[in-house]
């Protein structure tokens, strides 16, 4: 895998409110050039959800070019020739995705979803930034493989390993 072009990479989740949301945000800040961050929904809920932007404005992400879309944009005509394609919800990971052209590398990397958070509104946010957290680990891990020395199958595997990384290793390694 080179990297003449930005690879472009689609986080998806079942709304689009949230979890994939804030991936792309960190990706577009981590991949500094060498990725093209999209993110998409099976039902999206047609907005971002408000502690979602919130954590990113306040966190000084560009939000300006987030919103909740379709997954259907990216397997329509024209649409960007996909390099990788992660899940970042079990229910989206449980769905049958459209065809993706260009054959996309995937992998599940579920997490739990803020928006469904109890509590306090300070518990309700602090789920939200766990969710950047762990979503920032995983991204950082992901932005510094090899990639022009990985074949396909050991990218695969590295990947898998990525989404393997429990709450704990995250938080053990942060």
């Amino acid at each position: 895998m080179t990297a003449a072009q930005p690879l472009n990479v689609l986080f998806l989740c079942t709304h689009n409110s949230a979890r994939s949301i804030i991936a792309e945000a960190v990706l577009a800040r981590l991949g500094m050039g060498k990725f093209k961050a999209f993110s998409a929904g099976s039902q999206p809920s047609g907005k971002v959800h408000p502690y979602a932007l919130d954590l990113l404005q306040h966190l000084n992400y560009d939000t300006s070019r987030l919103r909740s879309k379709s997954w259907e944009e990216f397997s329509e005509p024209g649409a960007p020739e996909l390099d990788f394609v992660f899940t970042v919800c079990d229910n989206a990971a449980n769905e049958a995705c459209p065809y993706w052209p260009g054959q996309p590398i995937s992998a599940h990397w579920g997490l739990p979803d803020p928006s469904a958070a109890q509590g306090s509104e300070a518990e309700r946010r602090f789920a939200f930034a766990d969710t950047h957290r762990m979503l920032y680990q995983r991204i950082s891990i992901f932005t510094s493989l090899p990639l022009a020395s990985l074949d396909k199958v050991a990218l695969k595997r590295h990947l898998d390993d990525i989404g393997r990384t429990t709450v704990r290793d995250i938080a053990e390694k942060a």
